[in-house]
Order: C-alpha cells, then structure tokens, then sequence
C-alpha cells in the first residue's frame, strides 16, 4: 500500500501526542483537509512550506486506510496530492522520524526514505 506522509512542526506534534489525535495545522484547519505528500512530493513540500524550520517530525501513513477520507486532488503544478478530510488519529501513523536541517538549509530525509 503507498505510503503519504505529513510533516509536522514541534508545536504540533507535542500537541498531537498529548491528544493521540493530530486535528491538523492552522493551514490545515483553513483548507479544511491535513495535506499530506507522497515520497515524491515531499522534498519539494518540505523546501516549499517549512523552508529554514528545525524540529520537524515527518509521519508515515498508509493513504488506502482512510477510504474515502483520502482524496487525491490536484494542486502544485496540478500533481494529485493527497488531501485527508478527517483527523489523523495517532493510531495510523506507522513512523515518525526527525526531519533535520542540513548546514545547506535542505531538509535530511531519513536514509531509508525513498528517493
């Protein structure tokens, strides 16, 4: 199953676990869906959205385990991108890793994630 990811910053994500549900950004909350990535898309996200930002969490999720929750939408140069219109319960998320800041300003993606 494809896996889709979202990047959190501290603040959310220590209100998240306190939670053990992730409502989603303020961004999020005014789209009215968590943005998600797909390997892909991700890098670009990360550059595009959270450039400079330390402390970040990336989280792992199945896209097919939300059903009809996960829409495939098109929007940055009109690639599908995968949008969920519920909560994201801590549940789902299969791992998280630490998406740290290279001395270039490029977000260092764990070695195992896709290229």
């Amino acid at each position: 199953m494809p896996l889709v990811y979202k990047i959190l910053r501290a603040g959310e994500w220590r209100e998240a676990l306190a939670a053990g549900i992730f409502e989603g950004s303020l961004a999020d909350r005014a789209d009215g869906f968590i943005h998600f990535s797909t390997a892909a898309q991700a890098r670009a996200t990360a550059a595009k959205h959270f450039a400079g930002e330390r402390a970040l969490t990336l989280a792992a999720v199945e896209a097919e385990s939300f059903g009809e929750a996960m829409r495939w939408e098109p929007s940055r140069g009109g690639d599908l991108f995968p949008h969920l219109y519920a909560a994201l319960p801590l549940s789902a998320i299969l791992w998280t890793a630490p998406l740290a800041l290279g001395e270039d300003g490029a977000h260092r993606f764990p070695e195992s994630f896709p290229p």
